[in-house]
């Protein structure tokens, strides 16, 4: 009885890496927002953000868990952001350090703010567990419009990303129950 039902439960953890791995998020179309929110990672994150920002398809942006030692000057040169841009637009969030921390950040910033509605720009891989993250801390009168930025990852990255968004999950249910 009970090597079914672990090897059930093995059963299920592969088909769901498989299911994690095969069906990326991706990437949003044009559509408005009030603000575009970028926690800090893989390349091409920032730029995404960016671009969205001077397509108009958003009037602010935060950039959640810059390290504090950079300065806005330069993160403005690293990006090429005009300084128009850089003073009306962009936050640099800097109490983040793990994607918690950008959902706990990303929900003070969105309150201080009174945004109503956010693009969320992360990389394929992490958009689930960002989200997720991110939809516990939000007031709920804020939607979230998913726009991920396809990136390669190493399958042992992948599975290692996988592995954080089940005990993530698991952790707000035993939460939940408890």
């Amino acid at each position: 009885m009970i090597r079914r039902i672990l090897a059930a439960g093995f059963l299920l953890w592969i088909f769901g890496f498989i299911w994690f791995a095969n069906f990326l998020p991706g990437p949003a179309g044009a559509q408005r927002t009030d603000a575009v929110v970028v926690p800090t990672g893989s390349g091409g994150r920032i730029m995404r953000g960016l671009q969205v920002l001077r397509a108009g398809h958003a009037k602010k942006m935060l950039v959640t868990g810059v390290d504090p030692e950079v300065k806005p000057r330069e993160f403005a040169v690293a990006y090429k952001v005009e300084p128009r841009l850089m003073q009306c637009c962009i936050t640099l969030g800097r109490d983040a350090v793990d994607t918690r921390g950008n959902a706990q950040e990303t929900a003070n910033w969105v309150t201080a703010n009174k945004v109503r509605s956010i693009r969320l720009v992360t990389a394929d891989w992490h958009m689930r567990r960002a989200a997720a993250e991110l939809g516990y801390d939000l007031p709920g009168q804020v939607s979230v419009l998913r726009d991920a930025v396809p990136s390669p990852l190493p399958l042992r990255r992948l599975f290692l990303e996988y592995n954080k968004f089940l005990a993530s999950q698991l952790l707000r249910l035993w939460n939940a129950v408890a």
